[in-house]
């Protein structure tokens, strides 16, 4: 196959038509139909070349959740220098994506360690068990039908109704990276009540936010932060009136009683983030370790 495109197409022409395809695919950003056209075209242009990597989701997939996709490596360093996370514990991902976090962890968590993921996304689930499980198979993930205006706004279940399909206190570790940022609060209290519930005694839960307390509200309202905040009843901020979980903001001390409902603690101070613009940060979203 390689040898007939080869010879079909010259050699003189490829890089530019590569060029072409960066180019297009850059100015097709303001259009969901354009931008997953071309992601599909650059991934069959690698995949005719040879720079298909297995491993490596969809670009129509990536392009979906959002961020960026390399963020993984770091994050699995935070989840060991924060939260103590080691090779050989059960892991839970709350909002497993395509990937971006169980793809590192791959060459992290050892044989005895395990790892489960679940995310509101079929198809970010369906490439995950295609690619990632057949290659580890102590990496398994599962989808769960949960509705959400920004990622599944034909979900059939309420966060706020959602019981993790595992055991009570199966999991060392959990994490949830860009998730509590998407969700309301009376979704996010029922969450906390089930990572208390599915985590072992003495485990830990790492978890991305963004907190409202004095200087994070201060800063929203001098338009310091990286994106503004409308409030709302009740105890949290939301960026678009239309879509509330496309970005959500909780106030600091209602996620502390909440988490404290769950049976969980929070370690203090928090790792404070770049996003509402404070000069000292950890990385962009706020980052809290709870701890059972």
């Amino acid at each position: 196959m390689m040898k007939l495109v080869k010879a079909i197409i010259p050699k003189s022409v490829r890089a530019p038509v590569r060029c072409a395809l960066e180019i297009a695919y850059a100015k097709s950003t303001r259009s969901w139909t354009a931008r997953s056209w071309m992601c599909d075209l650059r991934d069959a242009w690698d995949w005719v070349w040879g720079r298909h990597d297995p491993l490596t989701p969809p670009r129509k997939l990536v392009f979906g959740i959002g961020g960026g996709f390399e963020v993984g490596p770091r994050f699995v360093r935070h989840f060991r220098e924060l939260a103590g996370l080691r090779p050989d514990e059960a892991v839970l991902d709350i909002g497993c994506g395509v990937g971006r976090m169980a793809l590192p962890l791959t060459t992290y968590l050892s044989p005895a360690g395990r790892y489960e993921g679940f995310d509101i996304m079929r198809p970010n689930v369906g490439w995950c068990r295609g690619a990632i499980t057949p290659r580890f198979p102590n990496f398994r993930f599962r989808h769960a039908d949960i509705f959400n205006n920004e990622y599944n706004p034909l979900g059939k279940i309420r966060g706020r109704e959602f019981r993790f399909p595992y055991a009570d206190a199966s999991f060392d570790f959990a994490f949830l990276t860009s998730v509590f940022t998407h969700m309301l609060p009376d979704e996010v209290a029922h969450y906390l009540s089930e990572i208390g519930r599915v985590l072992k005694p003495g485990g830990r839960c790492f978890a991305t936010v963004y907190l409202l307390n004095d200087e994070s509200n201060r800063l929203v309202e001098a338009g310091q932060s990286k994106f503004t905040l409308f409030p709302q009843e009740g105890f949290h901020r939301v960026h678009s009136q239309v879509v509330p979980e496309a970005c959500v903001a909780l106030d600091e001390n209602w996620f502390d009683r909440a988490t404290s409902a769950a049976g969980l603690s929070v370690d203090r101070p928090a790792y404070y983030g770049a996003w509402s613009g404070q000069e000292k940060w950890t990385d962009f979203q706020d980052i809290v370790v709870l701890r059972k």
